[in-house]
């Protein structure tokens, strides 16, 4: 049956036996939900999309249309591994939309952090709609929307956009397979899915991308920074064999700037956040400690090859108090 709600008395997830049987039970319920209708999905590349793809494709195969939005906040790389992984490798049925300019200009002088989720959420949703209406018999949107979505919501720590619902007027009915689940569970499920373990244990990564880290009014310039310094981060955590056992590392470029010395000259430049984090359940959250020879690495590449950034900092905060992202 297809649940709007995690049951009080459902057990966690951890063997291939009971993702096994989750896969098997919500297939069925996908089948029924769905028929014979074409459903959309979001395909981000991210684990909970991901997962979805596969489950949708098991369930009702060519009926799934992926689609890949580029939206100018997604990490440096990112949106040519998403084609190469599902139209290459995967062979899926993949329509790529470049909407950068689209988003940015939308999102030119908001600060508000939930206004801003809110238009990304609302750009997204457009997006989707305009592609249904090139195809023929598009009837449902599927979402990785998961349990923490659901509970951050409702507890009003921050508007998820896929977590919202549809606009009155879209005719869309919501598939959501994995929306009782916790992050850990979907990894589960989706290794037993078949998927690669690049993808399973990717690493998370927001609806709205880099425009959560990129506290305050996006500016293209402060974006680039974000996305230079989470390319060196992620570099620097493969080469130290931290990728795979950090849970989530990323960079925050703030909105403020102070004074600093480059070739004997003053600068006054934006600083640069790392922050590195463990947990299983993304409601508890625990940080981690690099080593000071890591951190001075990170320090020296990010201020020489990141254009406009002059100082390095580590966040130690756990959650609570502070969530995960800074907006």
């Amino acid at each position: 049956m297809v649940y709007d709600r995690r049951p009080e008395d459902m057990v966690r997830i951890t063997t291939p036996e009971l993702a096994q049987a989750f896969i098997a039970e919500q297939i069925e319920a996908l089948q029924k939900q769905i028929g014979d209708r074409k459903v959309l999905l979001a395909l981000s590349g991210g684990v909970d999309s991901s997962v979805v793809a596969a489950m949708l494709i098991k369930a009702v195969g060519q009926q799934l249309v992926c689609v890949h939005v580029n939206h100018g906040l997604l990490r440096k790389g990112e949106p040519e591994q998403v084609i190469k992984v599902f139209r290459d490798e995967m062979k899926a049925n993949l329509i790529y939309v470049d909407a950068t300019d689209r988003f940015l200009d939308k999102l030119a002088g908001v600060t508000d952090p939930e206004q801003k989720r809110q238009i990304i959420g609302g750009e997204f949703i457009d997006v989707f709609a305009e592609e249904a209406r090139k195809l023929d018999g598009i009837e449902c949107l599927a979402q990785g929307t998961i349990w923490p979505d659901i509970l951050e919501s409702e507890a009003g720590i921050k508007a998820h956009h896929n977590a919202g619902g549809l606009p009155e007027d879209m005719k869309f009915e919501l598939v959501e397979p994995v929306r009782i689940l916790f992050k850990d569970e979907v990894r589960m499920v989706g290794k037993e899915l078949g998927l690669p373990d690049g993808m399973v244990y990717r690493q998370p990564f927001p609806g709205p991308g880099l425009g959560v880290r990129c506290p305050g009014a996006i500016t293209r310039d402060r974006l680039e920074a974000v996305r230079e310094s989470d390319a060196i981060l992620r570099e620097e955590f493969a080469k130290n064999g931290l990728e795979g056992k950090v849970w989530q590392y990323f960079t925050v470029v703030p909105d403020f700037k102070s004074t600093g010395i480059r070739d004997g000259k003053r600068t006054f430049d934006w600083p640069c956040i790392i922050r590195a984090i463990n947990t299983t359940d993304v409601m508890e959250v625990t940080v981690e400690h690099l080593s000071p020879e890591l951190m001075d690495h990170l320090v020296k590449r990010i201020t020489t090859e990141v254009p406009g950034i002059n100082r390095v900092l580590y966040d130690f905060t756990p959650k609570p108090p502070a969530t995960v992202e800074y907006e």
